[in-house]
């Protein structure tokens, strides 16, 4: 596997689009931090780390509306990849969905999303867009 973001995504992607309650990813630091954000901003329902084997797993609880089952999450793109990596500074974060969504950046300070970059005044590496 050469893009392990992508592949987290596409877990995700699948399991939503399968109505799935529960999903499991192979876990990483920066899948870890993903996933905190997520969790921060309302998109998943819970999360826990499991420790088993040498990399250990995500169990991730998505979220869906109990009236319409829909879930909270309605898209999940891959900005940057390994073959055209995309940068952007603080002047020029992307707003997604005109601020309605949210962009999950790589920084110097860690990972975050872009309304927080944008208050640190950093730029960084655009990882995806969730809305």
């Amino acid at each position: 596997m050469t893009d392990p973001i992508a592949d987290y995504l596409t877990r995700m992607r699948n399991a939503i689009m399968a109505k799935h309650k529960v999903v499991e990813v192979p876990a990483s630091n920066l899948k870890k931090d993903i996933t905190k954000i997520l969790f921060d901003k309302g998109y998943v329902l819970n999360y826990k780390f499991v420790e088993d084997g040498p990399q250990g797993t995500i169990k991730i609880a998505l979220k869906y509306d109990p009236a319409t089952k829909e879930s909270a999450i309605k898209c999940l793109k891959r900005v940057s990849r390994p073959g055209l990596r995309k940068y952007t500074g603080y002047k020029d974060m992307p707003r997604v969905i005109n601020g309605l969504g949210i962009a999950i950046l790589s920084t110097s300070k860690g990972v975050m999303t872009d309304k927080e970059a944008s208050q640190l005044k950093v730029g960084g590496e655009v990882l995806c867009y969730v809305y």
